[in-house]
Order: structure tokens, then C-alpha cells, then sequence
């Protein structure tokens, strides 16, 4: 497991299925809320709550908050265990989650713009409206640091399950938005399958070929290609560059048209990626 170390947090990868990150966050300050033997924790999007007690109990930490991006059973299925075994610990926690109905054990329902304090790790969060891979999707946004789920991957983003091609690429722009040194924690190791599909929509990207190279290293070694960064995203992610003619007219080979606005073009090379 890696860890980056970004004041007053410190973010941990939790692997698990065959490709999720659970992320673990504690605190690098020593005087902390509530402060106990054992180190807070939360957790982004514990989906399996086997993996997540390994750690908890490997490390010494003290579960405290959950946060979860959206409703799909990957990212939520290991929050009823994790409640029951903070309860069995006399543990005190708070599941944080969107509102839907299909996300269960939820103590406090966020929104967007809504600021969130989690009080023993000393950090708070802003909540920012993701809808787009699902309607309920939210990121969690502190500082440099951004969750984002399923919305925006490196090299990609995530399919569209509910929302729509406008939804989804205005997700994205609000994630551009932010600076350009915010470093993203998605869900997913996607890394590589995504690069494959950017390098056929824009070969001639020099810093995309670049970074291909790199995650072919990392990936042959297992180490992780996340965090990314917003910096590196719009340099190599076709999802955030589709008013660059490369990749419009990429596009437009694709789809058989014969001139496409930017939302047109984000439309056709998603359709695309999901053929590819």
C-alpha cells in the first residue's frame, strides 16, 4: 500500500476486488480531536468491509467517517459491516453519503456545496455535484485533494449509467475547475486500459505517449498510477480535451459526421470508449 502524505491528511490505498481503491485517511498532525491510543480513520467508498478491518486492525485505527461517492454496491457494500463492528467496539462513526434511498446506514445525507467537518481528523470537505456516471454521484474535495469515485479517471472517466453526455462532461468541467495541483483519488486502477483508448483517439498527444510509457513501467512493477493530478488530466485525458482538433476530428472519423460541437465530441468518443 502506498500512502502520499498531503497536510493535515494522509491518504492510504485499501486494494481490493480486481481493481478498486478504497481510500484511508488519517491525520499527520499529533494533536487531533478526540485524540486516543488509537489513530482516526476514515474511509472513501469502503465496498468490501473485509479488507477495510485488516487494515483498521493492522494499523491501530479508530474507524470514525465514511464517505461515499455514489450507490453502486462496490463502493457501499462493506458500510453495514463496518457500522456493526464500530458498534461492537463502542466506536462512535458517521456514514456520510447522497441523498438516494439505495445507500443504506447513512447517518448524514450531503448535497452540493455543503462542507462537512470531520472533527478528529481535523479536516473539513466540500461536497461538489458529480451527477453524470450515476444521478447521485458527489465528490469530496478538501484543499489539494479531491474524491471523485467513478467520474473522473486517469486517462479517462466513467461510464454514463444514469445521467447524461451533458451531466457527465459538466461533472468533469467542475473537476477542471479546480487547481490545476489538486491530486485526484478515484476509485478504479484504469490507468492503462485508458491510455490505450486515448493513444488511438490523439497519437499525436507527445506528453500522453509520454505518460503511457511511465504507467507501462508502473503497472509491470504493481504500483499504483493514483493519485493523478488536474495538471496531468488535461494534458492527456481525450474526456477533458475535446475541443482540441485532434481529437475532434477523431471524432468525426468515428462517427461518420461531418462537423461536431464539444458536447458532440465528448458524446461520440465515450460511446467509443465503450466499444473499444
Amino acid at each position: 500500500m502506498q500512502s502520499q502524505t498531503l497536510k493535515p491528511i494522509l491518504i492510504t490505498a485499501i486494494p481490493a476486488f480486481t481493481d478498486n481503491y478504497f481510500w484511508a485517511i488519517t491525520s499527520s498532525q499529533e494533536n487531533v480531536a478526540n485524540q486516543t491510543t488509537l489513530k482516526p480513520v476514515a474511509l472513501v467508498d469502503p465496498g468490501d468491509a473485509k479488507p477495510c478491518i485488516k487494515y483498521l486492525e493492522e494499523n491501530n485505527l479508530q474507524l470514525c467517517a465514511i464517505l461515499i461517492t455514489h450507490h453502486h454496491a462496490d463502493h457501499t457494500g462493506g458500510v453495514a459491516e463496518l457500522k456493526s463492528y464500530c458498534k461492537n467496539k463502542n466506536w462512535s462513526l458517521t456514514v456520510y453519503a447522497p441523498e438516494n434511498e439505495k445507500i443504506t446506514n447513512v447517518d448524514v445525507r450531503v448535497m452540493d456545496k455543503q462542507i462537512i467537518e470531520i472533527a478528529a481528523l481535523a479536516t473539513s470537505f466540500e461536497i461538489i455535484d458529480l451527477a453524470g456516471h450515476t444521478l447521485d454521484h458527489i465528490g469530496y474535495y478538501t484543499g489539494d485533494v479531491v474524491f471523485c469515485g467513478d467520474t473522473l479517471f486517469s486517462g479517462g472517466c466513467g461510464r454514463i449509467f444514469e445521467g447524461s453526455p451533458k451531466q457527465m462532461l459538466s461533472a468533469l468541467t467542475r473537476l477542471t475547475d479546480l487547481p490545476d495541483r489538486t491530486h485526484v483519488y478515484c476509485a478504479h486502477e484504469y490507468t492503462l486500459a485508458n491510455l490505450r483508448f486515448a493513444l488511438a483517439v490523439e497519437p499525436n498527444n507527445a506528453e500522453l505517449v509520454h505518460y503511457y510509457n511511465q504507467v507501462v513501467e508502473r503497472r509491470a512493477k504493481n504500483i499504483s498510477t493514483i493519485p493523478t493530478s488536474i495538471l496531468l488530466e488535461k494534458k492527456i485525458n481525450p474526456f477533458l480535451r475535446c475541443q482540441q482538433q485532434e481529437i475532434i476530428d477523431s471524432a468525426v472519423d468515428y462517427s461518420g459526421k461531418k462537423s461536431i460541437n464539444t458536447l458532440a465530441t465528448f458524446t461520440v468518443i465515450r460511446q467509443w470508449k465503450n466499444e473499444f
